[in-house]
This record gives structure tokens, sequence and C-alpha cells, in this order.
């Protein structure tokens, strides 16, 4: 079977966040799966399969990481869409049935990819005692993003401080279910992003996410509350790096942005 590694969230190879995609006539085994994501050992790895003509969706999708399955992948979600879109299967609008309901992407005529995600729904929380520490910063406020993401979301004062984190993946992921968020305002809304953020999740596997698409769901309506416009542009300034259009659509998050193949094999697992 084809296997691609495919850069999302960037135009860009070697930027953004990779993910494996796999396409295939059905669901093996939960531990192939498992064991698949985990020799691909990127953050996650997509596999779906088609569905019957006449349902609520097109594609079935799940999402590995290297040491789970998880509920919501923003970026490998952009890359099987893209697949579908540049190999042939599928044309068009995509509907996929998820363990967090059917997610539609759409594509562009400018190569860009619409995802319609369920937006998270924040609430004010305590900062935990000893966060700061193991964040390595003090935050502001903290926000947590509910069960169906499982992070915290913390404001920082400015973007260096986001930019400077070095957190201990360690103890950072004794207070959430997934991890940890970091978000601050641009400094520079001339460079083209309103906001900026870096996304931790030790209890998945993952010490620092590239671009994280479920995180903007969250960080999409906190910005935009406090920006005061629904469509925003959100720069993850991991490393590789990647920016995120977000369009706060009341229960819903619209999230634009490209991907590119990188690697494209043959599995023999």
């Amino acid at each position: 079977m084809r296997i691609r590694i495919v850069d999302a969230f960037t135009d860009r190879p070697f930027t953004g966040n990779p993910a494996g995609v796999l396409l295939l006539d059905a669901f093996p085994e939960d531990d192939w799966l498992q064991s698949v994501a985990r020799e691909v050992n990127h953050a996650e790895t997509a596999f779906a399969h088609r569905l019957p003509d006449g349902g609520e969706a097109d594609w079935a999708l799940r999402w590995f990481t290297p040491a789970t399955e998880v509920a919501l992948c923003g970026h490998a979600t952009l890359a099987t869409a893209h697949v579908l879109h540049t190999t042939g299967p599928h044309e068009g609008p995509v509907r996929f049935t998820t363990r967090s309901g059917v997610l539609s992407a759409e594509p562009h005529e400018d190569g860009s990819i619409t995802l319609d995600f369920p937006t998270a729904p924040l609430t004010r929380a305590e900062i935990p005692e000893g966060l700061a520490v193991a964040l390595g910063a003090e935050p502001l406020t903290a926000f947590d993003t509910g069960p169906a993401i499982g992070d915290l979301i913390v404001e920082l004062a400015d973007e260096k401080s986001v930019l400077d984190l070095a957190p201990d993946p360690r103890t950072l992921g004794r207070h959430s279910a997934r991890g940890v968020i970091a978000t601050a305002r641009a400094e520079d809304p001339s460079r083209g992003y309103d906001f900026v953020s870096r996304c931790f999740f030790p209890n998945v596997g993952i010490d620092e996410d590239p671009v994280t698409g479920s995180a903007h769901t969250a960080l999409a309506p906190y910005w935009s509350e406090r920006l005061g416009r629904p469509d925003l542009v959100g720069l993850q300034a991991s490393p590789r790096s990647g920016r995120v259009r977000t369009a706060l659509r009341g229960d819903r998050t619209l999230l634009t942005g490209r991907a590119v193949t990188v690697i494209e094999g043959e599995l023999l697992g």
C-alpha cells in the first residue's frame, strides 16, 4: 500500500507539520494502526477508507500519534484531504466521519484547503500551581478547552515570551489531559499574523507539535473575542512553523491552510 508524508499548514517542504497518510480499503486491527504510527513517528498518522455512496460522509478517518489514538487532528485531516485531491480518489469537498463527528474539507483554486471543525468551548480556569515553573513563564490567564481538545490555553505577556519558552515536558503534562497551548498577541500584525502560539502535548507523546489545527479551534474564539474580529491568522512558532487562517462561525471554526507531499513510498509491513 502507498504511504505518504505530507507537510501541512505550509506550501514549502520541510516546514509546517508533517503527517503520515494511508488510504486503505478498511481499517485493520488497532494494534497495526498504532504500530504504523509509531514507525512513521510524526505527530500524527492519518488512516482513511472510502465509505459507500449516499451516507453522511465520504470517507472514514482516524488519527494516531506514536503513542495513542486521538479524537481530533487538524493537520493530518488537511494532509489527508490534500492527498485525496492531488492523487485522484476524491474531487471537490470531502466529508470525513471521525471520533469528533463529521468534518469537511473544501479545496480552493489557489491550492488551499478549508477545514470545518467544531469550535472548542472555553472555560476560565485557575492557573495551576507549578505551571509557571514547568512552562518557564508566568501565565496571565488560563482557559480549559473542553474534553474534545483536552488542552489548557495560557496567555503570556507578549510574543517574545512565547518564542523563548523552554518548558519541562515531564512536569508540564500534569496540568491538562493532552497538553498546554501558550499564546500571545502578535507584536507586529503587519507581519501577517494576529496572534502567536506554541503547543506542548507530552501526554500523547509530542513534546512540541509544529502546527496544530485542533488547537486553533480554541485559539480562534479566544483571540476573536479579544481582537473583535471573527477572521484571523495565527502563527504557530515552532522550529518548523506554520500559519493557520481561522474564521469563527459560532459553534464551527474554519481552518484554512496549504499542504505539500514530500515523501511517497510503499509500506511493506
